[in-house]
C-alpha cells in the first residue's frame, strides 16, 4: 500500500513538473513537454508549424448592401477611392467586394464593358509594363494560368467599344493587397470573390469606374 501511494505521489509530482515546464515552452510556440503516466517519463513534442497568410481588413470582406441608385441589375460599379466593387442585384441590393486598385499615377475612371471572361487566365504583361520592369521580359509570350499567376483564378476583360483597354478585373495571389493602391490600373479581388463575380457577371455588362 505504501509503495502504491509513493508511486502515486511521484507520478503527481512529476506531472506537476511537466505542466510547469509546458507553460513557458508552449508560450514560446517551440516545443511542448508533458509527463506521460503510461511511459512514466516526460515527453517532448514538436508541434507542426502553421502557415498564416495575411488577408485584407474586415471591411473588405464580401457583403450584401442596400442600393438605391439608377444603374440596372448586372452593372458593376468600382469605387476606386474607397476600394470597393459593387455588383448591382435586383431588389435594391448589391454585392460589395473589397478590391485593390491602381497605384499613384495608374488610376483611371470611365465606363467600359466586359468584353471577355476567362478561367485561370494567361497573364501577358504589356510592352509598357515590361519597359518599366525589364525582369518581366521572360513573360513576354505569356505566363500560363495557375496559383502563381498574378491574374489569379478568374479575369474579366474590360473593353471600350471593340477595343481591349488592357485593364482587367481579376483575382490575386496576394490577398493582403486588397484595400490598397497597388496595381498598374487593373482591379484586383480575392480569388473566391472573383470566382463568384465571374459566375454572376455577364459578358457585355456595363462597368463604371469612379
Amino acid at each position: 500500500m505504501r509503495s502504491i501511494l509513493a508511486r502515486t505521489l511521484m507520478t503527481t509530482a512529476a506531472l506537476a513538473v511537466g505542466l510547469t515546464t509546458i507553460a513557458p515552452i508552449a508560450a514560446q510556440a517551440q516545443t511542448l513537454r508533458y509527463f506521460d503516466p503510461v511511459a512514466r517519463q516526460v515527453v517532448t513534442v514538436q508541434p507542426p508549424k502553421r502557415q498564416y497568410q495575411r488577408g485584407p481588413a474586415a471591411q473588405y470582406r464580401r457583403q450584401i448592401v442596400a442600393y438605391d441608385g439608377s444603374e440596372a441589375p448586372g452593372t458593376i460599379i468600382v469605387d476606386a477611392g474607397n476600394k470597393f466593387l459593387y455588383l448591382i442585384r435586383p431588389g435594391g441590393q448589391a454585392i460589395r467586394y473589397g478590391v485593390g486598385v491602381g497605384r499613384e499615377g495608374f488610376g483611371w475612371s470611365g465606363t467600359v464593358r466586359i468584353g471577355a471572361k476567362a478561367e485561370w487566365p494567361t497573364w501577358t504583361p504589356p510592352a509598357e509594363m515590361i519597359a518599366r520592369e525589364p525582369r518581366l521580359v521572360e513573360f513576354a509570350d505569356g505566363m500560363p494560368g495557375g496559383p502563381d499567376n498574378p491574374l489569379g483564378a478568374r479575369a474579366l476583360y474590360l473593353y471600350q467599344g471593340s477595343k481591349d483597354t488592357l485593364y482587367r478585373i481579376h483575382g490575386t495571389n496576394e490577398p493582403w493587397t486588397i484595400g490598397h493602391n497597388v496595381s498598374s490600373g487593373c482591379i484586383r479581388m480575392m480569388n473566391h470573390d472573383i470566382i463568384e463575380l465571374h459566375h454572376l457577371a455577364q459578358k457585355g455588362a456595363k462597368v463604371i469606374v469612379r
